[in-house]
């Protein structure tokens, strides 16, 4: 699994129209293959700052899939505008992982011995 980060910073007041915005892109982003699962939070101390986060099966299906999908040309003009600045997107893969009683996992890679 990939992890797709881009923290996004909104122009000022335009907070509310970006959320529905984002509601309706969320369709398109949904509907991709490879497409795991997605999350959009705010920040508590700067309301015009969120973080999206995109759960992918491969990098190549975020980068090669959807963003020369004509799903992506929606997706642009849907939430682009909002932007200031432009965010810089990365992707993270797995390296360990760890839930409360549960043993320390490696997602993806092998177990130590």
């Amino acid at each position: 699994m990939i992890l797709e980060v881009a923290p996004l910073t909104i122009i000022p007041g335009q907070e509310a129209e970006f959320e529905a915005a984002f509601a309706e892109a969320s369709a398109l982003i949904s509907a991709m293959p490879g497409y795991l699962g997605h999350q959009l939070q705010v920040c508590m101390e700067q309301g015009n700052h969120y973080l999206l986060l995109v759960q992918w099966q491969r990098l190549e299906d975020h980068t090669e899939g959807f963003r020369t999908s004509p799903q992506y040309q929606q997706w642009k003009a849907l939430l682009h505008h909002f932007y200031r600045p432009f965010p810089s997107v990365l992707h993270y893969q797995g390296v360990m992982a760890q839930a409360p009683g549960q043993p320390l996992l490696y997602p993806g890679r092998e177990q130590p011995s």
